[in-house]
């Protein structure tokens, strides 16, 4: 396997050991022995077959360089792992391993219980995430920085509440991964076209119990080419990046050296640079924003796997193989990244009060033109604000001075004492960060 830096420097290893070829290898194991005690309770075979053969499903009777060599040959690694199985018994009790199911039962089994414990790893992560985030937006509630739009500065807002935004999508993906994880726990005993036909009537009890066995939902429809989910669950884990990715770039634009408002965590050498010494670059938003958009493309091409026809699919199976560890992973090293921005980020609130008069005091001309409309109308006062800020812009003086200039000393009089400071206009704030650790707690 190629060499990946990136997983190499921020990846998460417990996802890692999920889609491992140990793990992945000893699911094919576990699903066929179950398989066998499922046959047994059904009656197909008795019980010392059934659990002869699931005594032969152990690591020790694979041979993993042959079964890749002979995988490669037939195409998929269930056909030379049964074949490693039945040689380990007596001619009675393998004309009886893996029978019933088909290839794409035994390795979607295995499949869902590793998607399952990825959900479940997502999941936490999610959790470490979240409650970072909970920590600023409590701590941050009424730390007054300048809101922007289109990268400018808007109007006043708190870092709490910015932070707030964010901790109400991390209760968002917490709520949709635990549906897709539920969802996609789902067992597959279908053969062959997805009719049962080689079970007959014991079709259903087969399946049922190594269901119960793997600790899987039963359905009673096949999902061979049904992979939407698969697909809501890597569209939940992108979703989730996306969230560190846009957490990581917030962190690059507010710790620039320009703003300054806020830091990744310190450290000897952390974020250093060969060359320049100055330098302590946000090593974790940059991990956040490769790891978050390595799994929205990965996340693309599961969707493509779903355009699968007639009852097998003929290749779009095999991006799956690829992508949906791909995806889950990255997901992954983008909310582990997320994480230690979250528990490590440094707050500078004099800096982020020191950038809100940056503009002559500009971002309050929402709330100029406000106290202006009591009396003028909103339009009106919209006009003389508007007018107002292009003078003082020209004139390099205040909003202030030059609003009042505009509206000459009597209306002056009348809305001086009602134009509010840049920390009390910064409307629910506090109340929407009630809410979203409200929700996150709940």
């Amino acid at each position: 396997m190629a060499f990946d830096l990136l997983t190499q420097l921020g990846g998460d290893e417990p996802m890692a050991a999920v889609f491992s070829q140990e793990r992945a290898v000893a699911d094919w194991l576990r699903v066929e022995a179950e398989l066998g005690r499922a046959l047994a309770v059904a009656g197909v075979i008795d019980a010392a077959t059934g659990e002869r053969i699931a005594q032969a499903c152990r690591a020790d009777v694979i041979d993993l360089p042959r079964l890749w060599t002979e995988s490669a040959n037939v195409g998929y690694p269930i056909f030379p792992l049964v074949r490693m199985i039945c040689a380990a018994l007596e001619d009675g009790d393998a004309a009886f391993v893996h029978y019933g199911a088909t290839t794409q039962d035994i390795m979607d089994c295995a499949l869902a219980l590793q998607v399952r414990d990825a959900a479940t790893r997502l999941l936490e992560l999610t959790g470490v995430v979240g409650d970072g985030l909970a920590g600023l937006v409590e701590q941050h509630a009424g730390t007054v920085m300048a809101g922007r739009t289109h990268a400018q500065q808007a109007v006043p807002t708190t870092f709490g509440a910015k932070m707030a935004v964010f901790l109400g999508e991390m209760t968002r993906h917490r709520a949709r991964l635990t549906r897709a994880r539920d969802a996609v726990s789902v067992v597959s005993l279908f053969g062959a076209g997805g009719t049962s036909a080689a079970l007959g009537d014991a079709a259903d009890a087969v399946r049922t119990d190594l269901a119960a066995r793997l600790g899987l939902a039963d359905t009673a429809a096949p999902w061979h080419v049904a992979r939407d989910r698969i697909g809501e669950l890597t569209q939940a884990a992108a979703l989730a990046a996306a969230t560190g990715v846009r957490l990581g770039r917030e962190v690059v634009d507010l710790s620039r050296t320009e703003v300054g408002e806020i830091a990744e965590a310190d450290g000897m050498y952390r974020g250093a640079s060969s060359t320049m010494p100055q330098k302590a670059n946000p090593i974790s938003s940059e991990l956040a924003v490769g790891f978050g958009v390595m799994a929205e493309a990965n996340a693309q091409a599961v969707l493509r796997a779903l355009e699968a026809g007639h009852e097998r699919a003929a290749g779009e199976w095999q991006v799956e193989w690829q992508a949906v560890p791909a995806t889950l992973t990255a997901a992954a090293g983008a909310l582990r990244a997320a994480a230690a921005i979250a528990h490590g980020l440094r707050v500078f609130p004099e800096r982020m009060e020191a950038n809100l008069r940056l503009d002559g005091g500009r971002l309050m001309a929402e709330a100029y033109m406000i106290a202006l409309a009591a009396t003028l109308g909103r339009d009106k006062a919209h006009e003389l604000v508007y007018g107002a800020v292009r003078d003082s812009r020209s004139e390099g003086s205040s909003l202030r001075d030059a609003v009042r200039a505009k509206v000459g000393d009597v209306t002056w009089s009348t809305i001086a004492d009602t134009l509010p400071e840049p920390s009390s206009y910064v409307g629910s704030a506090r109340k929407i960060c009630d809410a979203a650790l409200t929700e996150w707690r709940a």
